[in-house]
């Protein structure tokens, strides 16, 4: 396990969430001290004697040199905001970015050595993340060109996956998810063609948005296939990613594919469709996996149906057997075609076939695009989304190196369609496999669906309650506590931003067990309510009446925890709340005493509905 500390914070920087980073530079934190301190720590596991080692998530890593440059951009940042720190979200916060993707001060090499160049500007996306104050930790490894969804084509090395290394990262953005996955940044950026944003994220246990096409620029990436290429945003949650997102999802003319975001034509996911015929290639234990997905998906309420999926899967073929291989030869042909020992073999053998095809085989498959597109929107007119394993199967290692091409086109089932299709998507942790690999689903909606994508996100990962990837993996320790909340606590009410100012999540809405009494305390501003509960010996003689109460439950980091509790005044305090589930959670609770003066309410179920019925008595 590591300890990489900091004598401010007190803890481990592994794995930290971008809440961690808010709250310790809230709490007078320094960044060149952290930033410097995690650079270390990350060198250290990722080298050997002084040089990255073979197959590390990182072709390179920042130097003290490349850091402290940014420390410098960072305090100007801070002094053109005057010092307000809430004007820079990202302020200190470390990401990686992968090595398609230009930054300013990093070569960027495609993962080909020979390929490298110094660009003079950062690309767009990255260029708003470091003005919200975020720092690049360094430039990740990849399969060549971003061809592939296997993570081991790479004269750099394969980035093998940290749950068990037999097996693969998946690809192509390997470095980028695998980073996350070991802690050592919040979020990365990758790409995503065919998948390469959402692969990766199956395999490591991690959150990967796959946005539409357009909604983050992609000037000054690294073209793979220019009409189809998407950045992707990993994350170790629902919301991290969504508040990326919100920041890098902005419109670029300087991009001739950006799109600004449009109107949600999805608002809310209920009705989930499940393709009838389901390959595995052979893997039962991905099947079963999967299975235990859709029954957990049924008890949350979400409805099931199944779909033909022929047209979608029609349209994944066309991505690599049709002409669109064309535009990877148009990005690098030329420069693949050189005999340079950089090369990795397979990638060339894929790029130099875009050659070989005609305009009007381009055309006739744009055509077919077109008319499967039309049978595919017709589809999506009886379900909201698509629900799909990520991945029909998990290769080993081995398994790819002695069938690189059909391994990796196996892989693609339920991801090369998308971007064709003009969808988007979000790949979520789902369960570990009886094997004790990550499974994962992923949900595909409409174009500009990701609010839509990012709501049923985070129900499912508030309903699961899956630890995070560093702590499945020892880089940290579950530091987070879950509170319920049941009055001014709540969403929308006056001091809920007690909890929000700490980077809390919402995790879910649901009920007290039936051994708890309500009341309006008396004379509190703002109006705030007593949940009491009641002895078992009363309950069972029948003299008293235990209700089921309405609460919220909200995530929050341990220190986070304490200065929250310490703003909760008497008669009030933080105790053990029993749920109607049977679990058990840190919770308001009442001094009994302070009920005698107080409106008994439980009739109402909740606080919310107490007050409603306050507005409505007071016409107001």
């Amino acid at each position: 396990m590591s300890d990489i500390t900091s004598e401010k914070s007190g803890k481990s920087l592994l794995g930290w969430s971008l809440g961690d980073w808010n709250q310790a530079y809230r709490n007078g934190a320094n960044a060149s001290e952290l930033l410097n301190a995690l650079r270390a720590e990350v060198h250290q596991q990722e080298s050997c004697n002084g040089v990255l080692k073979e197959g590390s998530v990182w072709i390179e890593l920042a130097s003290e040199q490349q850091l402290g440059a940014q420390l410098i951009q960072l305090q100007q940042l801070l002094d053109a905001a005057d010092g307000d720190m809430q004007a820079l979200p990202l302020y200190g916060v470390p990401f990686a970015v992968k090595d398609n993707i230009d930054v300013a001060g990093f070569a960027t090499t495609a993962a080909c050595p020979e390929f490298a160049y110094e660009p003079p500007a950062d690309a767009t996306v990255v260029r708003l993340l470091r003005n919200a104050g975020a720092i690049v930790l360094g430039k990740t490894n990849l399969d060549q060109f971003a061809t592939g969804l296997v993570g081991s084509r790479s004269p750099y090395g394969a980035v093998a996956n940290p749950f068990n290394e037999d097996y693969i990262s998946g690809g192509s953005s390997s470095g980028s998810a695998v980073a996350v996955a070991r802690g050592y940044v919040p979020f990365s950026l990758g790409t995503d063609t065919a998948g390469s944003g959402r692969i990766p994220a199956g395999f490591n246990h991690i959150v990967g948005l796959k946005a539409s096409k357009g909604a983050l620029s992609t000037q000054g990436v690294v073209p793979a296939c220019r009409s189809l290429d998407c950045v992707s945003v990993f994350a170790l949650n629902t919301l991290d990613a969504e508040r990326i997102f919100a920041l890098a999802a902005q419109f670029d003319a300087q991009d001739a594919y950006s799109r600004p975001v449009g109107n949600p034509p999805l608002k809310t996911i209920r009705r989930l469709a499940v393709p009838a015929d389901m390959p595995w290639f052979g893997d039962d234990v991905q099947q079963a996996a999967f299975t235990a997905a859709l029954a957990k998906a049924e008890s949350l309420g979400f409805e099931l149906v199944t779909t033909d999926f022929s047209p979608l899967s029609e349209l994944a073929a066309l991505l690599y057997q049709g002409p669109w291989v064309a535009e990877r030869y148009a990005a690098v042909g030329e420069f693949i075609r050189q005999d340079l020992p950089g090369i990795n073999p397979v990638v060339k053998s894929i790029i130099a076939g875009g050659n070989s095809g005609t305009a009007v085989q381009a055309f006739n498959a744009e055509y077919r695009r077109m008319e499967l597109l039309r049978e595919i929107q017709q589809l999506f007119q009886s379900f909201d989304a698509l629900l799909v394993p990520t991945a029909p199967c998990f290769p080993t290692l081995a398994e790819v190196e002695a069938e690189p091409v059909k391994v990796n086109s196996q892989l693609g089932t339920y991801t090369n369609f998308v971007n064709l299709a003009d969808l988007c998507a979000i790949a979520l942790p789902a369960n570990l496999r009886s094997d004790g690999l990550p499974f994962g689903i992923t949900v595909i909606a409409p174009a500009f669906s990701e609010n839509a994508l990012l709501t049923f996100a985070a129900h499912w990962q508030a309903a699961l309650r899956l630890p995070q990837a560093p702590v499945l993996l020892g880089a940290r320790d579950d530091e987070s506590v879950v509170v319920a909340v049941v009055g001014a606590h709540l969403t929308g009410m006056p001091l809920n931003h007690q909890l929000t100012s700490r980077d809390a999540i919402l995790l879910e809405q649901t009920l007290s067990a039936k051994k708890y009494q309500l009341y309006a305390l008396a004379n509190t501003v703002p109006p705030k309510p007593g949940l009491v509960r009641i002895n078992d010996a009363l309950l069972n003689s029948g003299s008293e009446t235990g209700h089921e109460i309405i609460v919220e439950l909200w995530r929050m980091d341990v220190a986070a925890f304490g200065s929250f509790v310490a703003e909760i005044p008497q008669p009030l305090g933080i105790g053990t709340l029993e749920l109607a589930d049977g679990r058990l959670v840190k919770g308001f609770i009442c001094e009994p005493e302070a009920v005698a003066s107080a409106t008994h309410i439980s009739g109402f179920a909740g606080w919310r509905a107490y007050i409603a019925h306050l507005k409505s008595q007071s016409g107001n």
